[in-house]
Order: structure tokens, then C-alpha cells, then sequence
């Protein structure tokens, strides 16, 4: 039986790990928060706008909560790989404070349900799902591309870790 402490559990990890990403693009010029580091031309302010995504589209919509601002849709093609980016046209500031409110979206459909209550993620391959599941993909995939923007804040000054 999956319970309230698992949930607590993962959702504790999930806020801590939110907190090490946006940590990422402390100190950091304009320059280099958008500056491409590998081939795909992913950055690190285009990981925090993708988590954004991550957040809206599982937290909200799986479970018929949709974030309230405009998110391209999960089925959006032209869309897809352009959230691993950003570039001048969108403000820092823009981009961590609406992550923050997709977080606070998640952190109040997280609250609100039972570990337990149905979702559907239409594009899993068995797509009915629990919170939980949600819990803990959500929390994977953050802490994937909190281990990503790691490497590419260490090849711009050195700075590895979860924090100052």
C-alpha cells in the first residue's frame, strides 16, 4: 500500500531538488544562463523553462487541473525540443518566476489529491496512473536535468553541488 509518507517523501525530495536548479543560475551573467553548452543547444535557463512544462502538464492536466497560463500542448510537434531553450527574447526573471508557479500549481494539486487518485497521461504507453507515479517521474526528471545543468554550470565557472 502506497501511503501519505511516500507521498510526503517524494514531494520533500521534488521541492529540495526545484530549489538546487534554480540555485544553478545564481551569479551567473545573462550570457551564460542562455549560452548552449552541448550540441542540442540546450541551456540553462531552457532547463528550467522545460520543468516548467514538466510541472503544468503532469500536475495539472493528468489529473484535470490545468495550469492557468498558456503551455504549448504534449502533442504540439512544431513546439517540441523548444522548451530545452531560451534565448533573449524571454527574461530570466519570466522564466524562474513562472516555474515557480507551475511549482506552486503542482504543490497545490499534490496537496489537494489522495498518493492514490486516478491521472491520465495520454501519452504513456498505460496511461492510467496514480499520483504517485506522477510523484515520482516528475521528481526523476527534475533530478535528471538538475544533474544536467550540474555539468553545464561546472563547464562555465566550476560551481558543482546543490547549493552555495
Amino acid at each position: 500500500m502506497i501511503d501519505e509518507f511516500a507521498k510526503k517523501y517524494l514531494h520533500d525530495d521534488l521541492r529540495e531538488l526545484r530549489e538546487v536548479l534554480v540555485w544553478k543560475l545564481d551569479g551567473l551573467a545573462e550570457a551564460d544562463v542562455r549560452r548552449p553548452l552541448v550540441g542540442s543547444g540546450t541551456n540553462l535557463l531552457g532547463l528550467v523553462k522545460h520543468l516548467t512544462l514538466t510541472e503544468s502538464r503532469y500536475f495539472g492536466e493528468v489529473f484535470g487541473r490545468p495550469f492557468p497560463e498558456p503551455m504549448p500542448r504534449w502533442d504540439d510537434l512544431a513546439a517540441r525540443g523548444s522548451d530545452m531553450r531560451a534565448d533573449e527574447s524571454e527574461s530570466r526573471e519570466d522564466i524562474v518566476e513562472r516555474y515557480r508557479r507551475a511549482c506552486a500549481h503542482s504543490d497545490a494539486t499534490i496537496a489537494a489529491l489522495a498518493v492514490d487518485s486516478p491521472g491520465h497521461v495520454p501519452w504513456w504507453p498505460r496511461p492510467d496512473v496514480m499520483l504517485f507515479n506522477v510523484l515520482v517521474h516528475v521528481t526523476t526528471e527534475t533530478a535528471r536535468h538538475a544533474g544536467h545543468a550540474d555539468i553545464l554550470r561546472e563547464q562555465l565557472d566550476g560551481a558543482t553541488g546543490e547549493g552555495r
